[in-house]
């Protein structure tokens, strides 16, 4: 999957990062960067709106999911199951989440479940930039549903 196939496929199923105006910056096998500009997800007191940053970081920790299974040749839906979201600091700019497994030992457990029980559970981070400096900090449970081969029905 591409930088650019991603982005379309996030604008498309979720369209809230196309009126979020979010782009792919990075994908890369264990981490994807997602950006955004400040306009479309300002607030009152013209820094970011919360929700969009909480927003882009659950989004950046889906879509490293989503890619990672697509590229194992695993169909499954994802969901998110709980988070949390810590903010230092506001932002006045555009800004990003970068995503990573919490633990990537726990990748191969992860998809050996997923295959025996057709559900599993994988821990994730994200870390919030803005203006080049760390503004919040991510982490949240996602279920991987179903299991079939990419294609599959």
């Amino acid at each position: 999957m591409t930088h650019s196939e991603l982005q379309a496929y996030l604008h498309t199923h979720i369209p809230l990062s196309a009126a979020m105006q979010v782009e792919v910056a990075a994908l890369e096998w264990d981490h994807v960067l997602l950006r955004a500009p400040l306009a479309p997800n300002i607030n009152h007191r013209e820094t970011v709106f919360g929700g969009s940053a909480s927003a882009l970081s659950i989004l950046s920790a889906w879509s490293l999911l989503h890619v990672r299974l697509r590229l194992s040749g695993i169909s499954s839906r994802l969901v998110i199951q709980s988070n949390r979201m810590d903010y230092l600091k506001p932002i006045a700019r555009s800004f990003s989440a970068r995503s990573s497994l919490e633990d990537s030992g726990q990748w191969p457990g992860f998809m050996r479940l997923l295959e025996r029980r057709g559900r599993a559970r994988l821990a994730m981070t994200a870390e919030l930039s803005g203006e080049g400096e760390i503004a919040g900090f991510f982490s949240g449970e996602f279920v991987a549903l179903g299991y079939g081969a990419v294609g599959a029905s």
